[in-house]
C-alpha cells in the first residue's frame, strides 16, 4: 500500500513537472513553467478548490497517505486540550510605510522578534522547507516530497513568489496536501531591511516601501491563488533588521528562522544533512530546502526522520505550536 501511494504521488508531481525535470542532469531549469495552464481565472479557481480540500470544505477527493492516528492534520494549534479545527482564512493587513523609521538598530538572523524555536517542552520538532525561486532555484525535489507524503511527515513549506510562478502545478498539489502548511518566503527572495543591507551577496530591500512590497506581494499572491493567507514569513537569506521585523508583524505574520541548519542551502551531502537533523531537540525548528533536486537533502531527511521518531520526537507544522525566541 505504501508503495502504491508513493507511485501515485510520483505520477501527480511528475505529470505537473513534465518538460522540466532533466533526468540526466538531475536538475530543473530555472524559469521554466510546470504547465501551460498556470494563469487566469480558471487556474485561480482550481487553486481555491485545492485549498478547500486541504481545509476539509471541498467536495473533491483527498490525496491518499498512510494513516497517522489523526485523520486530518490541522494547521491551527489545539486550544485547551481540544482537537484543533482547520485553519481559517487570514485577512490581509495593510500598513503605511510612513509609520516606520528608515534606520535600524539590529541586523542579522537573530534579531529581536525573530522566532527560532517552538515554545514548548513537548517532544516535537518542526521541519521547514524553503523554495527560493529565481535562477538556479526554481527546481522541485520530487524525491523529498514523495518521501514526506509516503511517510506522513508534516512540514511547513516557505514558498517564494518566483518559485510559485515557475511551478504553478506543483504548488497546487502542495496546497492540496493536508500534511503541508504553506508559509511566505517573500516575493523576490531578498534580505529584509529598510537600509539596503545585504547578505551572501544578495542586496536587501532598501526602504520601508520595499520591505512591505517584499512581504505583502507574496502574501497577496498566495492568498489570491489559494484562499488562505500564511501566518509565517522567512526572508531571503533569513536576514532581517528590527524595523523590518516590526513591518512583518504589522502585516500579520511572524518572522521564523531556525535553530537547526539542516542543509546549508541544499549544499550538504546526505550524511551531513542527517547529522544536522540529529541535533534537533524538543521544540527545534529545522531549515531545509525543497527546490534543489539532486542535492543531499531528500536522502538526508529520509535517513534522519526514522531516527527522530525512534527518539520519541513528533514532527509537526509550525502552526501547531506557539513560537519562541526573538
Amino acid at each position: 500500500m505504501a508503495e502504491g501511494r508513493r507511485l501515485r504521488r510520483r505520477d501527480l508531481l511528475r505529470a505537473g513537472a513534465a518538460g522540466l525535470v532533466l533526468a540526466a542532469a538531475g536538475c530543473v531549469r530555472g524559469g521554466d513553467r510546470l504547465d501551460e495552464t498556470g494563469g487566469g481565472a480558471e487556474a485561480t479557481a482550481d487553486r481555491r478548490d485545492h485549498a478547500e480540500r486541504a481545509r476539509g470544505t471541498g467536495s473533491g477527493p483527498r490525496s491518499e497517505r498512510p494513516a497517522t492516528g489523526d485523520d486530518e492534520p490541522n494547521l491551527e494549534a489545539p486550544a485547551d486540550g481540544d482537537e484543533a479545527g482547520p485553519a481559517e482564512p487570514v485577512e490581509l493587513e495593510e500598513v503605511d510605510p510612513a509609520d516606520y523609521p528608515r534606520q535600524a538598530a539590529e541586523w542579522g538572523e537573530r534579531v529581536t522578534g525573530v522566532r527560532r524555536r517552538l515554545d514548548t517542552d513537548e517532544p516535537v520538532v518542526a521541519l521547514t522547507f524553503d523554495a527560493c525561486g529565481g535562477s538556479g532555484g526554481n527546481g522541485v525535489d520530487t524525491d523529498l516530497i514523495e518521501f514526506l507524503v509516503a511517510e506522513a511527515v508534516p512540514a511547513t513549506l516557505f514558498v517564494n513568489g518566483r518559485w510559485i510562478d515557475a511551478n504553478p502545478g506543483v504548488f497546487d498539489e502542495l496546497v492540496a496536501e493536508p500534511l503541508f502548511e504553506i508559509a511566505n518566503h517573500g516575493t523576490d527572495h531578498r534580505p529584509l531591511s529598510v537600509e539596503g543591507r545585504s547578505a551572501y551577496g544578495i542586496a536587501g530591500t532598501a526602504s520601508p516601501e520595499e520591505a512591505i512590497a517584499e512581504v505583502a506581494g507574496a502574501q497577496r499572491q498566495i492568498a489570491e491563488s489559494t484562499g488562505l493567507a500564511p501566518r509565517h514569513f522567512r526572508s531571503g537569506t533569513a536576514h532581517y533588521d528590527d524595523v523590518a521585523v516590526r513591518i512583518v508583524r504589522d502585516l500579520g505574520l511572524e518572522c521564523v528562522n531556525y535553530d537547526v541548519l539542516g542543509d546549508a542551502g541544499a549544499s550538504l551531502p546526505a550524511e551531513q544533512v542527517a547529522a544536522q537533523l540529529r541535533t534537533a531537540t524538543a521544540g527545534s525548528i529545522a531549515l531545509l530546502h525543497m527546490n534543489h533536486p539532486g542535492s543531499g537533502t531528500a536522502e538526508g531527511v529520509a535517513r534522519a526522520v526514522p531516527e527522530l521518531r525512534d527518539r520519541g520526537l513528533e514532527l509537526v507544522r509550525l502552526g501547531e505550536r506557539p513560537l519562541a525566541g526573538g
